[in-house]
């Protein structure tokens, strides 16, 4: 086991199953827009980088002509309807209870207002230190600034940091910045994919994190 005094987590596909809440947002405005939906699968591989990408790939050779009115109709869609679905993954609650004496932040590239409302709306803000959004700073994962103001601000090293994810900016977040990565593979990120960055972890269900460190 290794010892840490930071954890960061990502939201989506991590702490939260926001994928199916997020899919039919964008479906919803494809409809608006007169287009055919697509699998809900597909938007959930969309998901990663932040809403603007996410509406990018879903419009695929559309993009950039409908982006702007897109973008309109998914965020008013998705404002109202962010909490249909969402919940978080089984663990989550024990998980944090469990690291309940570290310090603990949220780093995503979901906007600020829509993670306090959804880690709020869940019943798990009141476990975090600090929440980062993609809005929340003037860099976003996986530039390692995003980490090495945190280790400063909590007075610790990079190796006594861990990053959480779903996702390869996760992973990525963690090895730019020198900090132990642990990557989550039933999140809504491609296992192949996160496997082949070589994370220090590689866990199939978040409890597993209470067993590699303390």
């Amino acid at each position: 086991m290794e010892e840490i005094d930071i954890m960061i987590f990502d939201l989506d596909g991590t702490l939260v199953h926001t994928g199916y809440d997020l899919a039919a947002s964008v479906n919803h405005a494809m409809k608006e827009l007169g287009l055919f939906p697509l699998p809900h699968e597909r938007i959930m591989g969309y998901v990663g980088d932040g809403v603007k990408k996410l509406i990018e790939r879903s419009l695929g050779d559309r993009f950039p002509d409908l982006f702007d009115e897109a973008m309109s109709l998914f965020m008013d869609y998705y404002g109202e309807h962010l909490l249909d679905t969402t919940d978080c993954y089984p663990g989550v609650s024990e998980v944090l209870e469990h690291y309940n004496n570290k310090n603990k932040l949220i780093i995503t590239n979901k906007l600020y207002s829509y993670t306090l409302r959804i880690v709020r709306g869940l019943n798990i803000a009141d476990h975090f230190d600090e929440i980062i959004g993609i809005d929340s700073r003037e860099y976003k994962k996986p530039d390692p600034r995003l980490i090495r103001s945190v280790i400063e601000e909590y007075h610790s090293v990079e190796r006594r940091t861990v990053v959480i994810g779903d996702g390869h900016n996760d992973v990525l977040l963690a090895k730019n910045a020198g900090a132990i990565s642990c990557a989550l593979l039933n999140g809504l990120g491609l296992r192949d994919r996160l496997l082949s960055l070589q994370p220090d972890y590689a866990c199939e269900d978040i409890r597993e994190l209470i067993d590699l460190f303390y």
